[in-house]
């Protein structure tokens, strides 16, 4: 366990001059980001029908998203330590690159566009994590699993709306046109965001090396760490499930079971919207009971309600299963990445979530084309078992990784 750090920033000056905006800002950058992430999930249909694809056509959009996201991880994480000063500047232009994208996306006359603007706000959605999952462990640093999972609140507000908006607006509007009107949103946020983060990673303590040979150096001996790479797989494991399982549902809810575009909206908010409440309450307890001892039952619990989806395939239950299923299914990720910087050193710890990131997006990246060729080979339990055994995977991964014993704060 690291020594004790300040709840916030050693500078307290600085919470005058609107250190309080970052926690909220940060948050409701958050929301923008799933909001369009999960739309562009509820239209994949209609994104099938419009360019005539397969469902492994299908996973090949998810696929290329992980895959921009991956890429830009590694290098991402290690420049990121290094410009601590600039985080805000750095948050504000990820917040302006995704408004770009999807406007790209939603103009998009061809695939390969397509492919190019997912690709954009993909990555500038990976560098927002990183920065901000940065700013937040290194402002909160003694309560790092509540700071991360209120700011995975914002993203899971996003995740209910967003679907349950978009599947409203496609009752009146083409999936173009809902694209585009959503461009605006980053942008606007990006702009009141220059105000609002502009005293993210200001500190009175000394500014981290910017050598680059010292962060690479640096970043090198991370890769010698076998809890950093045990994290890794846990990671990846989650993520390959995570992103097969919003690649199919859809699909099966839409050309399984036949349900209109409200309907299909509100089933995929709903996955998400349990998680909402139990997010924070996760992060919480990992604050106080130890990572391990939330993250190993919840990925468990993940992995039994989705082989649930087989069993309770109509009515009533399908719904209840798919509410119990997003209990834990998005509350684990912040639960990981305050792992990570309990275990890593706080100099390095951006750069460690960096590696941690490229490698299990690229695990993840097969994951869609591989569920959709299960799917469409098959059929929909085929990819249910898939995804149980990969949550499965994580759990295990997990619970024997050799973490400090001290990891709760009091």
């Amino acid at each position: 366990m690291q020594p004790a750090e300040s709840s916030f920033s050693p500078d307290r000056s600085h919470l005058a001059l609107g250190g309080r905006t970052i926690l909220p800002g940060l948050s409701a950058g958050h929301v923008v980001y799933h909001w369009i992430v999960q739309s562009f999930v509820v239209l994949l249909p209609e994104i099938q029908a419009a360019f005539s694809l397969s469902a492994v056509g299908v996973g090949g959009l998810v696929t290329a998203r992980e895959l921009a996201a991956g890429i830009v991880a590694l290098p991402g994480g290690v420049a990121t330590d290094m410009a601590r000063r600039h985080w805000g500047r750095l948050l504000v232009a990820c917040l302006l690159a995704s408004g770009l994208g999807a406007v790209v996306m939603g103009v998009s006359p061809v695939y390969l566009l397509l492919l190019a603007g997912i690709g954009v706000l993909a990555a500038a959605h990976s560098i927002w994590h990183l920065a901000a999952s940065g700013s937040l462990s290194y402002h909160y640093a003694r309560r790092r699993g509540t700071a991360l999972s209120l700011h995975g609140v914002g993203g899971s507000i996003g995740d209910v709306a967003g679907p349950l908006a978009t599947g409203a607006l496609l009752l009146f509007l083409t999936w173009r046109e809902i694209i585009n009107i959503y461009a605006a949103f980053p942008l606007v946020l990006g702009l009141l965001a220059i105000w609002a983060f502009r005293n993210i990673g200001h500190t009175s303590e000394p500014a981290a090396s910017t050598e680059v040979s010292e962060r690479v150096r640096a970043t090198g001996g991370l890769l010698r760490s076998p809890v950093l790479w045990g994290l890794t797989a846990v990671r990846g494991f989650r993520a390959m499930a995570l992103v097969a399982l919003v690649t199919i549902l859809p699909l099966y809810l839409s050309n399984d079971l036949g349900m209109n575009e409200w309907s299909r909206g509100f089933h995929i908010g709903l996955l998400i919207a349990v998680g909402l409440v139990a997010k924070t309450g996760a992060g919480y307890l990992s604050d106080r009971w130890g990572r391990k001892q939330v993250l190993v039952p919840g990925l468990a619990w993940s992995c039994i309600v989705a082989l649930g989806l087989t069993a309770f395939d109509a009515g009533i239950m399908l719904t209840v299963t798919i509410a119990l299923l997003g209990l834990f299914l998005y509350p684990d990720q912040p639960i990981l990445t305050a792992t990570i910087y309990d275990t890593l050193g706080r100099e390095v710890a951006t750069s460690g979530l960096g590696v941690v990131a490229f490698a299990s997006f690229l695990m993840a990246a097969a994951s869609p084309v591989i569920a959709g060729a299960l799917y469409e080979t098959m059929g929909f339990a085929a990819a249910v078992w898939y995804i149980g055994a990969l949550f499965a995977l994580a759990a295990a991964a997990f619970a024997i990784l050799p973490l400090p014993r001290a990891e709760a704060q009091s």
